[in-house]
């Protein structure tokens, strides 16, 4: 049983005794912040070689040097799955792409729709908040959080193999008809809180890829259901199943 507690995100390989570099605000994390010392233990994972046992070799105030024991994990990558979503609040959306790495999303695309209440994001920020999530859910590999993109020009060139599940706010109340779908590339796709514009909608309903889909009987609020979409998916066809 290893007898570290901390989880770190490294853009290094990782192999038995290789050796790990910090500097910079990981180095004071760990050797400022939770005053770690030389032999102290932490999971250390790159996206690409699983989750690995590392000590503290050298600390100090401006870096240190760690190095890689024994792999603790083998990589778990997650579905091939997408959330697609609408900008909302600062805070909410910190909360979506949270819940997007635990629950297994491989992507998170922020969409520009005709009804988006925020017209940019930090890209940056948002892929750092990817981060955090990761090492605090145990997964192996981090998202990527693309940056804002407009739907329309997104679904333009769609790929013809990536389902779409649609999380149609019109449908409430409705069954949800997830019946009959199959595993392979998918993406969720969650609007605005102003809801689609009526283009949008015409959009989607015509294209092939899209199975649109009830969440429950009420309207629920982007957030929410960005946790609800994923939860279905996951429980049908992802790696909850």
């Amino acid at each position: 049983m290893s007898d570290a507690k901390i989880r770190l995100y490294v853009d290094q390989p990782l192999a038995q005794g290789q050796a790990v570099v910090l500097a910079g605000d990981q180095a004071h994390y760990l050797f400022s912040v939770m005053r770690l010392t030389e032999g102290a233990g932490v999971l250390l994972f790159n996206g690409r070689d699983g989750e690995w046992l590392a000590r503290v070799e050298t600390a100090g105030k401006r870096g240190g040097i760690l190095r890689s024991e024994a792999q603790t994990r083998p990589l778990l990558a997650p579905p091939d799955l997408w959330l697609m979503f609408a900008p909302i609040k600062k805070a909410r959306t910190d909360f979506i792409v949270e819940k997007a790495v635990e629950m297994g999303a491989a992507r998170i695309v922020p969409v520009q729709t005709r009804h988006t209440n925020s017209e940019r994001i930090r890209q940056d920020r948002l892929q750092a908040h990817a981060v955090e999530a990761a090492e605090q859910c145990g997964a192996t590999v981090v998202p990527e959080v693309a940056d804002l993109q407009p739907l329309d020009r997104l679904l333009a060139a769609w790929p013809a193999d990536r389902r779409i599940l649609w999380a149609d706010e019109a449908l409430a109340g409705a069954s949800e008809t997830m019946a009959g779908q199959v595993r392979g590339p998918w993406a969720i796709l969650i609007g605005p809180e102003g809801g689609f514009s009526d283009d949008e909608r015409r959009r989607l309903r015509g294209m092939d890829q899209v199975v649109p889909v009830a969440l429950g009987p009420r309207i629920l609020r982007a957030d929410t259901a960005a946790v609800a979409a994923l939860t279905l998916w996951q429980a049908r066809l992802g790696d909850w199943a």
